[in-house]
C-alpha cells in the first residue's frame, strides 16, 4: 500500500530558503531606522526624516514584485527568478556596510529589485506545487508552515544584529544580513529538482498585454510620473518621496484595473474579488508595518529597557544589552548625549535621536549622577512579533484542523475578515499603554509591546498567509504570479502609508490619538471585508475552493 505524503517534497527547501532570506531582510530592516537616526555611525536623521525614507524603502520593496512576477510568468520562470533576486538582495545588504549616502541608495535599489524577483515567485512556486490533487486541501496549511519559516528567520535575526552591533559595529550587521541571504539561495538551489512541476510558464492569451506594450504604457509612465512627483514644488502629500511614490503607483494601479476590464467572462469575478481584497488589506499593512517605525520609536524611547542584577549580566554576556552613562546636567545641556542644533537666537531647530532614553525616566528611577544603566538593545523588540508567530502558528493550525474535522472551518475570506478585526483590537493595547504611562511622561512596561504584538499576530496569521493562499486559489492560472504581485502591490501601498503615518508621530502631542487613527483605519477595512463576505464566499464556491 503506497503512502501519500501530506506535503510536497519541496516544502522543506522552500521553508529554509525563505527562512534565511527573511533572516537577512528583517535583520537589515530591523536596524534600518535606528541606523538612519544614529548620530555617530549613521546619518543623523530625525524621526520624521528616517520614517519617510523607511516607508518609501519598504513600499518600493513590495512594489517591484509586480515586475518580477510578470517577467517570471512570461520569460524567466520561477526558479531562475528566485535565484537572481536572492543574489541581488544579498549584494545589496553587504553594500549597506559602506557608510555613504549614494552607496546606501544603490544598495537599497538592489534590495528593492531583488525582492521583486524573489518574493512573489517563491510564494507562487509553493502554491503551484499544492495545486496537485493530493495536496490541494492542505494549501492553507502549507502556507501557514511556509509562514512559520518566514518568522523563524525574523525572530532569530534581531538577536544576531544586537550582538554584532555591540561587539563589532553596524556595518558587520549588514554583512551578516547578506550572508543569510546567500545561504537562502544555496538551500533553494539544492532543492531545484523538486520544483520542476511547479515551475511552468503560462502561455499568453489574446487578453494578455504584450510585454513591450506594458513597458511603454506602464513602466515608462510610472518612472516619468515618479520623477514628476519628486520635482513638483510644494510637496502635495508631505514629502518628495511620497509624491513620487504615489504618482508612480498610478499607472500600475491602472494596469491591474485593466486586467479586470480585458479578462474573459469566467475570469472577471475572481479578479474582481482579488482586487477588492487588495484594496482592503492596504489599511492592514499601513498599521502593521509600523513595527519598524512608530513601535520601534516606542520601544527605544518610551519603553523601560533597563535590566538589573543577574538579568543584566546575562544580557550583557550574550551581547544583547549595553551600559548607558547618565550625567545629571546632560538633561539641560547640549552635549554628546543630546546633539542639539540651534539658530542664532538660541532656539533649538533640530534635536537628534529625540527623545533620549533618560528624558522621560522618573527622577527616583534615574541612576546616580555619573552612574550607568544597563539597557537591552532596541532591535530585540523586533523579535516579539515573529516570536508570537512561532508560538501561535501551531495553535492556529490545530484550531482550524479541529474545525475542519467537524466541517466547520471558515472560508479563507472569512479568516481574512476576522484577521482585520483582531488587528484593530491590538491597537487598543497601545492606546492603553499611552494612558498608563502618562502620555510618555514615564517609561512604559515592555509587557505593553508584548501584548500589542501578541494580539496583532493572531490577526496577522488569519490574514497574511491566508491572503497568499487566496491569491493562489482565485487567480486565473495564466495570471497567478502577476496577481501575487498585486497582493504585494497592496502591501507596498500600505507600507508607504505606514511611513506617512509614522512621520506624524512627533506632531501628536497626545500619542493616544496617533493610535486611535490607526484603530479607525483598521475598523474601516474590517467593515469593507465583512460587507463583501457573502459575495467573496460565493465566488470561491463557484471556483470550487474554500
Amino acid at each position: 500500500m503506497s503512502h501519500t505524503p501530506k506535503h510536497p517534497k519541496a516544502l522543506p527547501y522552500l521553508f529554509f530558503s525563505e527562512m534565511w532570506e527573511r533572516f537577512g531582510y528583517y535583520l537589515m530592516i530591523g536596524i534600518f531606522l535606528l541606523y538612519l537616526k544614529n548620530v555617530e555611525h549613521g546619518f543623523s536623521m530625525t524621526n520624521s526624516e528616517a520614517s519617510d525614507l523607511y516607508g518609501t524603502f519598504i513600499a518600493l520593496v513590495f512594489l517591484t514584485p509586480f515586475i518580477g512576477g510578470l517577467i517570471a510568468d512570461r520569460y524567466w520562470g520561477y526558479r531562475r527568478s528566485v535565484i537572481a533576486g536572492g543574489l541581488m538582495m544579498g549584494a545589496g545588504y553587504c553594500l549597506m556596510a559602506v557608510h555613504s549616502l549614494p552607496v546606501l541608495y544603490i544598495s537599497m535599489g538592489l534590495v528593492i529589485f531583488g525582492n521583486g524577483f524573489f518574493k512573489p515567485n517563491i510564494s507562487t512556486l509553493l502554491g503551484n506545487l499544492y495545486n496537485a490533487p493530493e495536496f490541494l486541501k492542505r494549501k492553507d496549511e502549507g502556507y501557514n508552515i511556509f509562514y512559520m519559516g518566514i518568522n523563524i528567520g525574523a525572530f532569530i535575526c534581531n538577536f544576531f544584529s544586537a550582538a554584532i552591533i555591540i561587539v563589532w559595529g553596524w556595518k558587520y550587521a549588514f554583512v551578516a544580513a547578506g550572508i543569510g541571504m546567500f545561504l537562502g539561495v544555496i538551500i533553494f538551489m539544492l532543492g531545484t529538482k523538486h520544483y520542476a512541476s511547479g515551475d511552468v510558464r503560462k502561455p499568453m492569451t489574446k487578453e494578455d498585454m504584450p510585454f513591450i506594450k506594458i513597458v511603454v504604457t506602464i513602466f515608462i509612465p510610472a518612472i516619468v510620473a515618479g520623477i514628476l512627483g519628486w520635482l513638483i514644488p510644494n510637496n502635495i502629500f508631505g514629502s518628495d518621496s511620497t509624491d513620487a511614490f504615489i504618482f508612480a503607483c498610478m499607472p500600475v494601479i491602472y494596469f491591474y484595473a485593466s486586467l479586470y476590464i480585458r479578462a474573459e467572462a469566467s475570469e472577471k469575478r475572481p479578479i474582481a474579488a482579488l482586487l477588492a481584497i487588495f484594496a482592503a488589506v492596504v489599511l492592514f499593512w499601513a498599521v502593521f508595518k509600523q513595527n519598524g517605525t512608530a513601535l520601534t520609536i516606542w520601544a527605544e524611547s518610551y519603553t523601560n529597557r533597563q535590566v538589573h542584577g543577574t538579568t543584566a549580566d546575562l544580557f550583557k554576556g550574550l551581547n544583547q544589552a549595553k551600559d548607558m552613562s547618565y550625567k545629571k546636567d546632560s538633561v539641560d545641556l547640549y552635549d554628546g548625549m543630546f546633539r542639539l542644533q540651534k539658530n542664532q537666537d538660541g532656539k533649538v531647530i533640530k534635536e537628534y535621536n529625540y527623545p533620549v532614553y533618560f528624558k522621560n525616566v522618573q527622577p527616583d528611577k534615574l541612576p546616580a549622577d555619573g552612574g550607568k544603566a544597563t539597557l537591552w538593545a532596541t532591535p530585540i523588540s523586533q523579535s516579539i512579533n515573529p516570536g508570537w508567530v512561532i508560538l501561535l502558528t501551531p495553535l492556529v493550525l490545530a484550531f482550524f484542523a479541529f474545525l475542519r474535522g467537524k466541517n466547520k472551518e471558515p472560508s479563507t475570506a472569512t479568516k481574512i475578515a476576522f484577521g482585520l478585526f483582531i488587528s484593530a483590537l491590538s491597537v487598543l493595547v497601545m492606546v492603553a499603554a499611552v494612558y498608563i504611562s502618562g502620555n510618555g511622561a514615564e517609561k512604559a512596561s515592555v509587557w505593553w509591546l508584548m501584548g500589542t504584538y501578541g494580539v496583532v499576530t493572531i490577526g496577522e496569521l488569519l490574514l497574511s498567509p491566508m491572503g497568499l493562499s487566496l491569491v493562489s486559489k482565485l487567480s486565473p492560472v495564466r495570471l497567478t504570479s502577476l496577481m501575487m504581485g498585486g497582493w504585494f502591490l497592496a502591501t507596498s501601498i500600505g507600507n508607504k502609508l505606514s511611513g506617512i503615518l509614522a512621520t506624524m508621530w512627533d506632531g501628536y502631542e497626545n500619542k493616544a490619538n496617533f493610535f486611535w487613527v490607526n484603530f479607525v483605519l483598521l475598523i474601516i477595512a474590517t467593515c469593507i471585508i465583512f460587507g463583501m463576505l457573502k459575495w467573496l464566499n460565493r465566488i470561491m464556491q463557484e471556483k470550487g475552493v474554500t
